[in-house]
């Protein structure tokens, strides 16, 4: 699930326009690599909330924000399994 994870935020940056041709696993989110604004990471939360029912609280923006894109992907995979085994 991780690749699949991390292709959809990938192509989520590319519709977002951002350049990805050089985007990694390792490659940050925050001021050091992506440089994502707020919005950008609000809306790519809500792309993974309606695609993977990974839903990220409002507080939680700012440390989203600070994680790489692998960073990302692990948080996401590791919600969504513990939202399918709660259930």
């Amino acid at each position: 699930m991780s690749a699949e994870v991390e292709k959809f935020i990938i192509e989520a940056l590319e519709n977002m326009n951002y350049d990805v041709s050089e985007v990694t696993g390792d490659t940050p989110l925050g001021p050091a690599g992506l440089d994502l604004e707020s919005l950008s990471v609000a809306e790519i939360a809500i792309q993974v909330e309606d695609t993977y029912g990974v839903k990220f609280e409002e507080d939680e923006m700012e440390s989203v924000a600070l994680l790489t894109v692998s960073g990302l992907v692990k948080e996401i995979v590791d919600r969504a399994a513990a939202a399918a085994a709660a259930r």
